[in-house]
Order: structure tokens, then C-alpha cells, then sequence
């Protein structure tokens, strides 16, 4: 039998700013993990999509895909609709500050006023997979979302 638990998950920051400018901007209390943070030049976010956390949403396991795509449960998607939304971004490091509690992204696609759950350092020798497949469909995709 599968667990039925809950989870208490505090958000330790929001996303913050504009469109094009975003950053992350961290409760008091969690700016002292910042630390050493500025050393990487990327980072793992994972945030709250709090836009599709209704009933509704959560129910949601297929989606027919905006791309040409078939029909496709959600775990193969990267979909905001899910059982549990949550979103996970590489993003581009641009700058830290420790005091203020900011950093400052690029690549995040993430809106302002998004909860930030947690803030991974990005590790190539843990995050980055030498040989992968994806679907035909997903195939002509960019082989890099950043540099």
C-alpha cells in the first residue's frame, strides 16, 4: 500500500521582479544558506507553481500538448499541470547577495511572485547526463537551454 502522507514545505523565498529581470528573493532567515553560492555559475530551482495547484489541476494525470505532440501523461511532460506542481529550473547565476537576501537569475521561467522552495548548486558531474533518448517529437528540440 502506497503512503498517504502529507508535507509541510515553507517556502523559503519568491521569485521577484520582471519578466526579463528576474530574482530570487530569500526570507531572513534562510539568506545565511546563500553561503559559497556565488562560487557556481548555475543553480537548480524548485518553486511552487502555484498558479495550478487547485483540485482541479491536481487531478489532471494526461495532457494533450500545445506542440504537436500525442496525448501524454503528465510525468513524460514538463506541464504545470500535475499532481504535485512542482517546477525545477536550471538557471544562470548573474549575482548574490547575502545581506539582501537576492539572487539575481537568467533562464528561470518562473513569474513574479512564484514561492521558491529550495535552491540547488548545479554539480556537472551529478546533474548533467552524457547520453540521453527523448520521443521524436521532442527530438528537434535545443540540445542546450543555457550556455
Amino acid at each position: 500500500m502506497l503512503p498517504s502522507e502529507s508535507y509541510n514545505i515553507i517556502p523559503v523565498g519568491v521569485v521577484a521582479g520582471t519578466q526579463n529581470n528576474l530574482r530570487l528573493e530569500i526570507r531572513p532567515e534562510y539568506r545565511p544558506a546563500l553561503k559559497g553560492l556565488d562560487a557556481f555559475s548555475h543553480c537548480q530551482i524548485l518553486w511552487w507553481i502555484h498558479e495550478f495547484a487547485e483540485p482541479s489541476f491536481r487531478e489532471t494525470t494526461q495532457i494533450d500538448p500545445p506542440y504537436d505532440a500525442p496525448v501524454t501523461g503528465v510525468f513524460a511532460t514538463r506541464s504545470p499541470v500535475r499532481p504535485n506542481p512542482l517546477g525545477l529550473t536550471v538557471a544562470g547565476i548573474l549575482s548574490v547577495d547575502i545581506e539582501r537576501g537576492r539572487v539575481e537569475v537568467s533562464g528561470l521561467d518562473a513569474y513574479p511572485g512564484t514561492p521558491v522552495l529550495d535552491i540547488k548548486a548545479y554539480f556537472p558531474s551529478a546533474d548533467r547526463v552524457r547520453q540521453v533518448r527523448v520521443p521524436e517529437w521532442a527530438a528537434s528540440w535545443g540540445e542546450w537551454a543555457l550556455q
